[in-house]
């Protein structure tokens, strides 16, 4: 239990000092948010879609440096269903489908250690991102119920990284 608190305070602290999911790059996804700021549909789901992206990516990398499957693979089909979600959105409030530049974004851990932080961090992003889009008050109804679902599943997303690096943190003081 004191390994979780310890973890879930890491990644609040880096999840202020680090504006954006992951280690990416500022001006990309949640990257883009001012405090305070209020933003436009256009915005909202153009910084949403791309956030989706950078999540895809982030995870698509780890698992391709470090041979990791569970939980990335997982989480990554998820994000790559979430931007399609949007899809509809952007189409229906005349946004154009923003260019997939996440690659350029990502930043990957150094070492084995550190990969579930990522996803912590990533998805501590995520949902910050989306309850200030879920403060406005014009949101139209269709995309704060998007919003909300999308949100639920970066909750998700988020207690499954916990989970792990909960896991891996007893296996290293066990001595395994």
């Amino acid at each position: 239990m004191k390994n979780k608190k310890w973890i879930v305070l890491t990644a609040l602290v880096l999840a202020l000092a680090l504006p954006v999911a992951g280690l990416a790059a500022e001006s990309f996804g949640a990257g883009n948010l001012v405090e305070g700021k209020t933003y436009t549909v256009e915005e909202m789901l153009t910084y949403a879609i791309q956030d989706e992206y950078l999540a895809r990516a982030e995870y698509e990398a780890i698992i391709q440096k470090f041979g990791m499957d569970r939980p990335f693979s997982n989480i990554m089909q998820a994000e790559v269903t979430h931007a399609e979600l949007i899809m509809p959105l952007l189409t229906k409030y005349g946004v154009a489908l923003p260019e997939d530049t996440s690659s350029q974004h990502v930043a990957l851990p150094g070492t084995l250690d550190e990969i579930y932080q990522i996803g912590i961090t990533a998805e501590i992003n995520n949902i910050g991102m989306y309850d200030t889009f879920l403060k406005q008050d014009d949101l139209p109804d269709d995309v704060r119920d998007l919003f909300e679902r999308l949100k639920r599943a970066s909750e998700n997303h988020l207690r499954a990284f916990q989970r792990n690096a909960d896991r891996q943190g007893e296996g290293r003081r066990r001595g395994k």
